[in-house]
């Protein structure tokens, strides 16, 4: 029997990693990978204070690469994995790229799009959350923790 090691949780610690260096640039520590066939085709991490630009979030910084790696705006065999629920905006931006799947790390209970009545999502896309739920949260927590000092 094979093992894949490639599953969400895998590509969930790259995420976080990506997290982890938003982190280290005084960002929101929010981290985002793409995947197709099992390999990370685009990494994006929130920028929003380096770029001076509110729509600077992990996942368009990671559609956009992703499209461009790819040569086409359509997402239908990939797989988004980010640290945090992705808020209205984002969501929108997965639903225009018909992305085949979300899988996010921890719930964003202000911001998160799953905050609005209904699905913001393509109607073909999975959402999947709670991979790697507390390593997710904690970075969120701590991060914060340490503008309220």
């Amino acid at each position: 029997m094979l093992i894949n090691p490639y599953n969400d949780e895998y590509f969930m610690k790259q995420a976080l990693q990506e997290a982890k260096n938003a982190f280290e640039e005084d960002e929101v520590p929010v981290g985002a990978v793409i995947v197709c066939k099992n390999q990370i085709i685009a990494r994006g991490l929130n920028l929003t204070e380096t770029l001076t630009d509110v729509t600077a979030h992990a996942e368009i910084q990671a559609i956009t690469a992703a499209a461009q790696y790819l040569g086409a705006k359509y997402l239908k065999e990939c797989t988004l994995y980010v640290t945090v629920e992705p808020c209205c905006m984002c969501a929108g931006a997965l639903f225009w790229s018909q992305i085949d799947k979300v899988v996010f790390g921890t719930r964003d209970e202000k911001r998160g799009a799953g905050t609005v009545g209904k699905s913001l999502y393509h109607p073909t896309t999975l959402v999947v959350n709670g991979v790697l739920e507390k390593e997710c949260a904690d970075l969120m927590k701590e991060f914060f923790g340490k503008k309220r000092k």
